[in-house]
């Protein structure tokens, strides 16, 4: 999981639930459609850098979808603000999602103040670690355990799918480090936390700067 900075909210979603009156009310489920609906969802990507909030896999429009971190069931007055609003992968076209199920489906409408790891929070790395194999494990912090444990359990991110990816991504980034100094590999880590030129960052890149860090 990777911390996820949000940006101001388009001006075009702004302007929409603006046109609110004693009429008409924006709403999630009757009137939220394109060209609003599109909008922010690139707005997501964009600020996440196209990865998913969660497992950090590549996502675009078509296999993301907008994801609620405060379920809009248990929080119907955050339905609309975008400070709540994340992309997570699996893609809101494919119902039933296809198997197996992760991230924000599989999440669905949990979400635990105490229990709920959140990619919103700036220290949400600090709750895992990534053995070279590709799990995702709670951090040895025991203030941090139950938090990640659960989190982990109830987002499914450590499926044989999830891991698999993680490893692929993992030994790519690996490849012919053995040559670089202590310093080289630091510095390694740290691109690893910036945009690339096409405003991506790597795949899986917090599992990536875990090992680049902890273990070289």
């Amino acid at each position: 999981m990777k911390y996820i900075k949000k940006n101001h909210e388009p001006k075009k979603f702004s302007d929409w639930k603006a046109l609110e009156n004693d009429d008409w009310k924006p709403n999630w489920d009757d009137n939220f459609q394109k060209p609003e609906k599109s909008i922010v969802h690139d707005s997501l990507l964009q600020e996440q850098g196209y990865i998913c909030c969660y497992c950090g896999m590549r996502i675009a429009r078509a296999t993301s979808h907008i994801e609620h971190l405060k379920p809009r069931t248990t929080y119907p007055n955050l339905a609309l603000d975008y400070t709540n609003l994340i992309a997570s992968c699996q893609g809101e076209s494919e119902e039933p999602p296809p198997v197996p199920v992760h991230c924000g489906h599989q999440k669905k409408y949990w979400y635990d103040k105490q229990l709920m790891v959140s990619p919103l929070e700036v220290n949400c790395t600090d709750f895992f670690k990534y053995p070279a194999s590709g799990e995702i494990k709670p951090t040895d912090d025991p203030t941090k355990q139950a938090a990640a444990e659960t989190t982990i359990e109830k987002l499914a991110l450590n499926i044989n799918k999830l891991q698999n990816m993680r490893k692929v991504a993992i030994d790519a980034a690996l490849l012919g480090i053995e040559d670089l100094t202590d310093a080289e590999i630091q510095q390694l880590a740290e691109g690893y936390n910036q945009l690339d030129s096409n405003g991506q960052y790597t795949p899986f890149c917090a599992a990536i700067i875990y090992i680049l860090k902890n273990y070289f």
